[in-house]
């Protein structure tokens, strides 16, 4: 049984290892490779001459990263759940001659609001990112019931997702504010869901210092696990939620989809906590 990760830039994804080592634990005969789009020979191929190659080779499926969440659906037969309403993908099964869609992404965050306990209920929230993670973190924060708005650099991106969020939940409050006029003033909360905190991205997509006392923040990067802004998110005394949770949850999930076998999620936290301290080790950073 094979399935790859599909993005640009993927040489340091855990995602693969994280497969490999839950299917490892099953007994499964599984491996996971990376189609890193910035790189040779995939950065010459169409999405849709990757997925007749993976289809060719017999892949069960694939996962799909920055850039090509929203690209992907236009070559897929269906998208199933959140992935049809938000047309946003980063999960592709590969079953039967059919290429089905769906976005881990949604129940992962999810799960991660779940097991942190965030206060989400009622509470006005601002996301950072109006992109394909994006989408699918808006719609989880709304059917959490929260208050969303949305504020990205490029803005008929964030009001895209707004009108197409008021159209598959009318009833859910989501506004957009302008990235030159952001007002965290208000917020009980706040999400980063960009790629802002990366290695390749440094820096933070807004200062937790203009959130009022009691606000919590969020990131959706998970490496480092530690981005700039839950550092000094943690270093103001605020509730704070790393990438970490997100990542493991989304991975369970599309382990699932994909191999056909339920996955252990205390069993790939722990792999993946495992992985994140050996890469802290190799770059010479503290894991205590």
């Amino acid at each position: 049984m094979r399935a790859a990760l599909v993005g640009d830039g993927i040489a340091a994804s855990l995602t693969p290892a994280m497969h490999e080592a839950e299917g490892a634990a099953q007994g499964l005969a599984y491996r996971y490779e990376r189609y890193d789009t910035a790189t040779e020979p995939w950065n010459a191929r169409t999405l849709a001459e990757i997925l007749e190659h993976a289809e060719s080779e017999g892949l069960c499926g694939l996962n799909v990263t920055h850039p090509h969440k929203t690209r992907v659906g236009a070559c897929l037969d269906a998208l199933e759940g959140p992935a049809g309403e938000l047309g946003t993908v980063n999960t592709v099964v590969l079953r039967d001659g059919k290429r089905i869609g769906h976005t881990t992404d949604y129940s992962g965050f999810a799960m991660a609001l779940e097991q942190r306990r965030l206060p989400v209920r009622g509470a006005r929230i601002i996301q950072f990112g109006a992109g394909g993670a994006g989408a699918a973190t808006a719609l989880a924060l709304l059917d959490a019931g929260a208050a969303v708005t949305l504020v990205d650099t490029a803005a008929e991106r964030a009001s895209a997702l707004a009108a197409r969020l008021a159209r598959i939940r009318p009833d859910a409050p989501v506004t957009v504010m302008s990235p030159d006029k952001v007002d965290l003033s208000q917020a009980e909360g706040a999400l980063n869901a960009t790629p802002i905190g990366m290695k390749a991205y440094p820096g933070m997509p807004f200062d937790p210092g203009h959130l009022p006392v009691g606000a919590w923040v969020a990131d959706i990067v998970y490496f480092p696990l530690e981005t700039a802004l839950i550092r000094s998110a943690s270093d103001l005394g605020m509730t704070v939620m790393n990438g970490g949770a997100m990542a493991v949850y989304q991975a369970v999930t599309a382990f699932e989809l994909l191999t056909g076998h339920a996955a252990n999620a205390d069993r790939m936290q722990r792999h993946f906590q495992t992985l994140i301290d050996r890469q802290n080790l190799d770059q010479g950073q503290s894991v205590a």
